[in-house]
């Protein structure tokens, strides 16, 4: 569903690679607005928790690119969108994708790790003579290890293109033939790829949160008739 998905922002880092924001993470931000905002207050909070998720997935990305950078992998871009993200690199192997796919589950679980630590000792630090602006503080700092921590979760589910899928395959690569991973990640992602719709329905009734991202059911029935390596 991203064919189209055209880039409305784009800038240059430091290390040499462009970074882009897709108009698809424009239409998230619109349609979580429109389910969440009540009020202009409701508004507001909803801009920042969506800015604060942009900025979870935008340094979930980041560890990616310095998983590539560290082990001499050149990095083309980085893309923010509204299934999530992706790092776009030169070929790497197997081994080199362990460093590289695992750098962002553990950047969102030390950000997570961080903001949780820095609102607790907000939190346990202010008591009822705090400026608003303190507590607020201390309240974004503690959604925003929240959302590290959703993203972890989120990340580590076995399906591709998703990091967990990815390592899960690395994984069964190194216990046996290449063929016989690709079978087994391919079976398990068929599973959760049917699974998935039921979950986001759930997601969309408890929080109000859409998700655009599916598992593709092709992708992972091809490997496991071991008809396609992902």
């Amino acid at each position: 569903m991203f064919q189209n998905d055209r880039a409305v922002f784009r800038f240059h880092t430091r290390f040499g690679f462009p970074v882009e924001i897709r108009q698809s993470i424009v239409m998230l931000a619109m349609f979580y607005l429109l389910f969440s905002a009540r009020s202009v207050q409701g508004a507001i909070d909803a801009l920042l928790m969506v800015a604060l998720l942009i900025t979870a997935i935008f340094l979930h990305e980041m560890g990616h690119a310095w998983g590539s950078w560290v082990q001499g992998i050149k990095v083309r871009r980085v893309v923010i969108f509204g299934g999530g993200g992706f790092c776009e690199h030169r070929p790497s192997t197997y081994r080199q994708d362990e460093l590289i796919v695992a750098m962002g589950p553990i950047v969102n679980l030390a950000l997570w790790a961080l903001a949780s630590m820095l609102a607790n000792w907000g939190f346990s630090v202010l008591d009822d003579t705090a400026a608003a602006w303190q507590l607020e503080l201390a309240y974004w700092t503690h959604m925003f290890g929240f959302l590290n921590l959703a993203l972890f979760f989120f990340n580590m589910v076995p399906v591709h293109p998703l990091d967990g899928g990815k390592l899960f395959h690395i994984l069964l690569r190194r216990l046996m033939p290449p063929m016989a991973a690709m079978r087994i990640a391919g079976a398990v992602g068929v599973v959760f790829s049917v699974l998935w719709w039921p979950a986001l329905l759930y997601l969309f009734i408890t929080t109000g949160w859409i998700l655009f991202f599916f598992p593709s059911f092709k992708q992972h029935l091809a490997m496991m008739r071991g008809e396609r390596v992902a």
